[in-house]
């Protein structure tokens, strides 16, 4: 797989927190609205754990991309 740039893995951030995200949020409440009707009502705690579980979940595959994008352009000359 070839490295993406630096200007590249910016533009992707942004598409990804701008329309990814958003549509993973809303995937991720309607999952859990789905095991809350299937199982007749979750604690507390277990929708929480799901919750959180799916929160870290979406970052996994992303992190390549977000590597490094808050810092100055590395290959920018000075």
């Amino acid at each position: 797989m070839p490295k993406l740039s630096y200007k590249a893995r910016r533009r992707w951030s942004l598409v990804v927190l701008l329309i990814g995200l958003p549509i993973y949020i809303v995937v991720a409440v309607n999952f859990t609205d789905w095991l809350r009707a299937r199982y007749e009502g979750l604690p507390v705690l277990v929708e929480l754990l799901v919750f959180v579980v799916l929160g870290f979940l979406w970052m996994l595959p992303l992190r390549s991309v977000f590597l490094g994008v808050g810092k100055a352009d590395p290959d920018e000359e000075e």
